[in-house]
């Protein structure tokens, strides 16, 4: 494990520099400042009054636009990053016919994998400043911030990080292919960062008897250039805006309503029960059949008949994870078995880069997907590997699944 720190709200002050020092001549792809900008080529073609590339004062003209809005880089940071940025050849090396988990950072891996290859990503990261994981380690992020994903120093940095991931991982999913992105909100309070949430439950019934200074890392809420103590710090819908910023569509916004939930020991306001997963395409008419979530198993995300509509909605209502095999933040198999099973089908290709004990590769594989998966910890990819290994396909044989008019 890197050298953990606490989080300690530091937003840095910069200027953009409109001055160019060297390669004043450079041109840049009009994509290019797109993404970084978070405007549409549209747009941008507007301001500069052509369809071309872009010297640098037309570069800086865009990011002096009203229009303007952070993606994954500070605009700042960003004059530098186009000047300086080396052309890095992509391998497209990797893909699969079958099952391959790989051990390593996935913000290196991601960059190898086969252009327009992947049918659908299921992940759920590391949530900003709530957990510490076996073999976290520091990542040297395109802002400029080293840390691991999720003890960024603000929920900004944690917002500009997991965009910079979406933004690499435009170019491996197909056209028509689907992300889902799991991810819960934070609030910006005052707190000690635990292990896993057996570990925060055992504190809430007074069993645990370390205090404040005893804790590895901790999150503090003072600093931050606008966020108050106690604040909901807003988080997946930051990511939900700056994802249409790079590109994608936005197709919905889940609320994911868990059976069970831990405990909240807060009487100044509601309880959390939900967590959020973001539907993200390329394309306005992705892949799509709906009528799978009426004939899947519940157990694999068809309809959870006791809480659940006969139509499929921006409201799941799925059982939370044990969280077994150690890893104490998994989803449940419901969660990729149903996003997998309306967005695919048989032999597609799924990722997830933030794999742990292996649950969505357990959904694809009980849904005769191939599957690519991805965790810095070797003890949770050995994990995956033995579930996968255990798991009798032929059990699954009598699942029920239309067969969608996209073809194969």
């Amino acid at each position: 494990m890197s050298q953990i720190k606490d989080i300690k709200p530091n937003t840095p002050i910069s200027k953009l520099k409109r001055e160019a020092s060297t390669g004043s001549g450079i041109a840049f792809k009009m994509e290019d400042v797109a993404d970084l900008a978070g405007m549409s080529t549209t747009f941008i073609k507007k301001v500069v009054g052509h369809n071309g590339t872009l010297n640098y004062n037309e570069m800086i003209e865009i990011l002096e636009q009203d229009a303007f809005a952070e993606t994954f880089l500070p605009r700042s940071c960003i004059t530098d990053h186009l000047m300086k940025k080396a052309e890095t050849p992509i391998k497209n090396e990797i893909t699969t016919d079958d099952v391959e988990l790989i051990v390593g950072d996935a913000t290196k891996i991601i960059k190898n994998i086969a252009n327009k290859s992947v049918n659908c990503i299921v992940t759920s990261t590391p949530y900003w400043g709530m957990r510490l994981y076996d073999d976290m380690h520091d990542v040297h992020w395109e802002d400029g911030e080293t840390c691991p994903l999720g003890m960024e120093q603000t929920p900004e940095g944690f917002v500009r990080h997991t965009i910079q991931i979406l933004h690499d991982l435009k170019r491996v999913l197909t056209q028509d292919g689907s992300i889902w992105w799991n991810i819960m909100d934070t609030y910006n309070t005052r707190t000690q960062i635990r292990n896993n949430a057996a570990e925060a439950l055992r504190a809430m019934q007074g069993k645990d008897s370390r205090s404040w200074g005893d804790y590895d890392c901790r999150r503090y809420s003072a600093g931050h250039s606008y966020l108050k103590d106690g604040e909901q710090c807003l988080i997946p819908m930051k990511i939900a805006e700056r994802a249409s910023r790079i590109g994608y569509h936005v197709k919905t916004v889940i609320s994911w309503t868990k059976t069970g939930s831990m405990p909240e020991p807060q009487n100044s306001r509601v309880s959390r029960n939900i967590e959020y997963i973001l539907h993200l395409t390329l394309d306005r008419t992705p892949k799509f059949e709906k009528e799978n979530y009426r004939t899947l198993p519940p157990r694999l995300g068809g309809r959870n008949i006791e809480f659940e509509p006969d139509k499929l909605t921006d409201f799941w209502a799925l059982p939370t994870s044990a969280g077994k095999d150690g890893h104490g933040a998994q989803f449940p198999l419901a969660l990729p078995g149903r996003c997998i099973g309306v967005t695919t089908v048989q032999n597609d290709l799924v990722l997830d880069p933030f794999m742990g004990a292996g649950t969505t590769a357990m959904a694809a594989r009980m849904l005769a997907r191939r599957f690519i998966g991805i965790d810095i910890s070797k003890k949770y990819v050995d994990i995956a590997k033995k579930r996968i290994q255990e798991l009798q396909l032929d059990a699954f044989s009598g699942i029920k699944e239309k067969r969608p008019k996209y073809g194969d």
